[in-house]
């Protein structure tokens, strides 16, 4: 079996509001999966499902080969989730935390306590093993949480937004040690940080209303959605005056600017040349054909309108 996650043909509903209609997903093991979407989307309520925490209507999921509908002890057996929320025990110090979650698993000192040492070591928590968690920072906090979902060794990992709140060096951190996981398990990951998913997925798949909209690697989805006729150009001088020039054009399609930088949407690719020949070279200080971002790639497909 090649496939460490698959959902076939899942629905949940809930008083007639159906979050998730008929998904399928196969995601392969030693991977790092991004799904993204907007709020709402169903994003948590495939988590939640995969997770054994919520029944689907119909269909059926599986992780490592497990129902979640008839297995759901073998699958929070081989599963560990970090959580949107650090929901750490404060009561508890960071060794005590990862002690308990290693209890829960069954595991006894002699396989615990080398493996806490190993994760507070990796994560940076060596030396506040015996501090409690309200005295750390949120980047800490995440880190212990990570290591928490860690201690039994899951063969899948769940990481639901993992860096929300976090600051740069924080989230930068927790990007080393997300890549240090791939091909040592399976990571499922959802994001609203678009680089984020950039940088750490080997595939992604963006989703709204509960289905899918696109799947792919980072480089094949900005390349299918890309608008490959959109071009930067920054004057040196008389903005205005090409502002004008340019709204006057029958194939230029589209006009953004800032400042003396403008982002111009042509009609095809053999516009370029006469576009150029309109604007001259001389006021020119540089023009670049712009490159597609994953955010691009994600309001296209979403919409720009604000979701609750």
């Amino acid at each position: 079996m090649s496939h460490a996650i698959k959902l076939h043909e899942i629905t949940k509903s809930y008083d007639g509001f159906t979050a998730v209609e008929r998904f399928s997903l196969e995601v392969a093991r030693g991977t790092v999966f991004g799904l993204l979407g907007p709020n709402g989307a169903g994003k948590t309520t495939l988590i939640k499902i995969l997770t054994t925490l919520m029944r689907p209507t119909l269909g059926d999921a599986f992780v490592e080969g497990h129902s979640v509908l008839t297995a759901g002890k073998e699958v929070r057996r081989l599963i560990g989730v970090v959580p949107q929320e650090n929901n750490l025990d404060r009561y508890l110090t960071a060794r005590e935390n990862l002690t308990l979650h290693a209890r829960l698993h069954g595991m006894r000192p002699a396989s615990y306590n080398p493996r806490i040492d190993e994760l507070l070591e990796m994560t940076g928590l060596a030396s506040r093993g015996n501090d409690f968690p309200d005295t750390f920072s949120g980047g800490m906090q995440r880190r212990l949480v990570v290591a928490r979902a860690l201690v039994h060794e899951p063969r899948v990992l769940f990481l639901d937004e993992p860096t929300t709140g976090l600051d740069p060096q924080s989230r930068r951190a927790l990007w080393d040690y997300i890549r240090g996981l791939r091909h040592k398990m399976t990571v499922f990951l959802t994001t609203h940080y678009m680089d984020e998913a950039d940088a750490l997925c080997d595939r992604i798949m963006i989703m709204d209303h509960g289905e899918c909209l696109a799947d792919g690697t980072a480089a094949q989805l900005k390349d299918a959605y890309s608008r490959a006729h959109t071009y930067q150009v920054e004057f040196k001088r008389d903005a205005e005056r090409y502002e004008g020039v340019l709204a006057g054009l029958s194939f230029v399609k589209g006009v953004e600017r800032e400042g003396a930088v403008f982002q111009i949407t042509l009609a095809d690719e053999e516009s370029i040349k006469p576009l150029m020949d309109h604007l001259g070279g001389a006021d020119i200080r540089r023009i670049c054909l712009k490159e597609p971002s994953l955010e691009d790639v994600f309001i296209a497909l979403t919409g720009e309108r604000v979701r609750e």
